[in-house]
């Protein structure tokens, strides 16, 4: 069999790739990396690959002493800090298709995610009506959130994506047909809130090949 590697880093883009393959280069075997920025202070992400070990511990193996990851549970924030060494919930997992805010203490860098590209017929729950959830694309794949990714906008549904360098939301709606702002495009590794007015699943089929 052929085998390929699967190459989802910006570090592509220095060799004179596109953005759009620095993005997406894909694989027989749909194995690869991602490097998600991680800047000083808040930053809203999501791991885009299924690894093998999906806990946060793992996952953020390499963060500095003082990082934070907050989860939200529908109604609160779990949170999980780095202290001497150790996450204080060691459990604690990010899958695809989830979000969480990530608090670095120190100086930008970048998170190394690890895993094989989801496949095939994908489900991602999202709370509602009238409920905020935390969501990703379930693959590394960025683009428009309905155009490109498949969302299941409603009117009325509500998008909120995070600047770590401005501190604030980018806050889209749908009325009428029409996003607030423009539809919301999502990098990969990035995660955004919603507030959907249905309740609804993000469904998908999806295939490298």
């Amino acid at each position: 069999m052929r085998t390929k590697t699967l190459l989802v880093t910006a570090a592509l883009s220095a060799v004179g790739l596109s953005t759009t393959m620095a993005q997406q280069v894909f694989s027989v075997n749909a194995v690869g990396f991602v490097n998600v920025p991680l800047p000083t202070g808040l930053s809203l992400i999501a791991n885009p690959l299924n690894a093998a070990d999906n806990t946060v511990a793992t996952l953020f193996a390499s963060a500095a002493d003082g990082t934070t990851v907050y989860k939200y549970n529908g109604s609160a924030f779990a949170i999980n800090t780095l202290d001497l060494g150790s996450w204080s919930d060691t459990t604690e997992t990010l899958v695809p298709g989830e979000g969480a805010f990530v608090r670095n203490p120190g100086a930008a860098t970048t998170v190394t995610f690890v895993g094989e590209v989801m496949q095939g017929s994908l489900t991602n729950p999202i709370a509602g009506p009238g409920k905020l959830s935390i969501l990703s694309s379930q693959v590394p794949q960025a683009g428009k959130l309905v155009t490109d990714l498949g969302f299941p906008a409603t009117d009325g549904d509500t998008v909120y994506q995070y600047s770590n360098a401005a501190g604030a939301y980018a806050i889209h709606t749908l009325d009428l047909g029409d996003w607030s702002g423009g539809e919301p495009v999502i990098a990969v590794g990035e995660a955004f809130f919603v507030r959907k007015v249905d309740k609804n699943s993000w469904n998908r089929t999806f295939s490298v090949n």
